[in-house]
């Protein structure tokens, strides 16, 4: 294969390439690509912690179950968004640049919370309103998964070789951070107001918080520099991305990161954005009370967004692999267990633990995740193979965990969740037996 086709920047006069970046361009690099990823994801884990509150808005009924199932439902209906705006985005990432990229995914999300939080309930405008809250979910969709690929690419590009999976697995700290931050503004507000009046009102203002948000981050990603990677690749001619390029070039790369993503997907919304509700679940033998399951959730995040780096710093030295061989099959052999404990114990103490032993072991993945990928692609390509195959696999799994876990409970059979989530967490234990060691071989050519 060719430098053109692959990329490659050896045919590059040097002239045309930039110098390598120091440590403090690489950290503000880091930094300034990061932001927006705490935005997204605050945006788009705003949505379900709130549900509960504002899904009577717009899906009345005196079935509260079926009416937070329907509202979960539009939840999903924005993963499925997700493939799309991977495509869009990562398309446009790989012709463009990362920069722009970045940028108006950050602007999407601006509008969808900006939508959420004006509208009014389906008593004010009938069948407009859910109607209206899933163009929102839509935009929001597009945004995430156009975030994603080019976050995931600009981050482990910047990065550099020696710590790359250290520094990568930033994207995933800032989205933790960002769904802290959501959890923050829920106990915040479930303190100040009483639940009477965050359902009528109090559940707008989180959404405000993030378009307000969005519009600081869409100042500061326009004044971001472009990565070495993209400009090396633009100079030296390689073929410009074009979608079937994945299926005929890289068919085992996309269906590996397409399986992996599954497992990892599903696992992590089983564990942060579901957890609260089950907790929750007063048809548990034992439960917790709102506060108290949003502190849980809470103190396993700030476990998380310590292991991530961890499990980063550890991926440099011991090999991508190793920690994805942590995360699936610890996750395989303890989720069965951990879900049944955790729906008998009224024990605090010990929920946390269990819910933080399960964040813990993701962490192996969701740390590497976004470097695994970029290794695997070439810079022409890059942004629509790390985003393309992931929007697909994190929609079809990850959108729809908390459809699928109230769907189990609508039928009796809640422990058959449980299995679900097991068994995907296996099969991307074994699939990550085909991967290849990206740490000693990536396509990322540049330091």
């Amino acid at each position: 294969m060719t430098a053109t086709e692959t990329g490659a920047d050896s045919q590059v006069p040097p002239e045309l390439l930039k110098p390598g970046l120091t440590a403090g361009q690489r950290f503000r690099a880091i930094l300034g690509g990061s932001s927006g990823n705490l935005v997204e994801w605050y945006d788009w884990f705003v949505y379900s912690v709130f549900a509960v509150y504002f899904s009577r808005h717009f899906f009345p009924g005196d079935d509260d179950l079926a009416g937070l199932l329907k509202t979960m439902a539009v939840f999903a209906v924005g993963f499925f968004a997700r493939p799309l705006g991977a495509w869009l985005m990562g398309l446009y990432a790989d012709r463009a640049g990362r920069r722009t990229a970045l940028t108006a995914a950050v602007s999407l999300m601006c509008g969808g919370s900006l939508i959420i939080a004006v509208l009014p309930g389906y008593e004010t405008i009938g069948i407009a309103a859910p109607i209206l809250l899933v163009v929102a979910r839509i935009l929001q969709g597009l945004s995430v998964g156009g975030e994603y690929g080019a976050s995931a690419t600009y981050l482990s590009e910047m990065a550099g070789r020696r710590r790359r999976g250290f520094w990568s697995s930033f994207q995933f700290v800032t989205m933790v951070l960002g769904q802290l931050i959501a959890l923050g503004v829920l106990s915040l507000m479930q303190a100040l107001l009483p639940r009477p009046e965050l359902e009528a009102w109090g559940w707008r203002i989180p959404f405000l918080i993030g378009a307000a948000m969005a519009v600081v981050v869409f100042w500061i990603r326009s004044r971001m520099d472009e990565s070495q990677s993209y400009e090396n690749a633009k100079a030296s001619g390689a073929e410009r991305a074009r979608t079937m390029m994945l299926f005929l070039h890289y068919p085992k790369q996309t269906l590996t990161i397409f399986g992996f993503t599954a497992g990892g997907s599903l696992a992590f919304y089983a564990f942060t954005t579901y957890m609260p509700k089950f907790l929750t679940a007063k048809d548990h033998a034992a439960y917790f009370s709102d506060s108290m399951a949003t502190a849980i959730t809470a103190g396993g995040l700030v476990v998380y967004l310590f292991a991530l780096p961890l499990f980063g710093w550890l991926s440099d030295h011991m090999g991508r692999k190793a920690t994805l061989w942590i995360a699936f099959g610890g996750g395989a052999l303890a989720t069965y267990p951990v879900m049944t404990t955790l729906a008998a114990t009224d024990n605090a103490w010990l929920a946390f633990a269990l819910v933080s032993l399960m964040i813990f072991l993701m962490s192996g993945y969701n740390a590497v995740s976004a470097v695994v990928k970029a290794e695997l692609f070439p810079a022409n390509i890059r942004a629509l193979g790390v985003a393309l195959p992931y929007g697909l696999s994190a929609a079809i799994f990850g959108g729809t965990a908390e459809a699928m876990a109230l769907w189990f409970k609508s039928i009796g059979a809640e422990s058959g969740f449980y299995i679900y989530v097991a068994g995907a967490m296996a099969i991307a234990f074994l699939i990550v037996f085909l991967l290849p060691d990206t740490r000693k071989h990536s396509l990322i050519l540049e330091d």
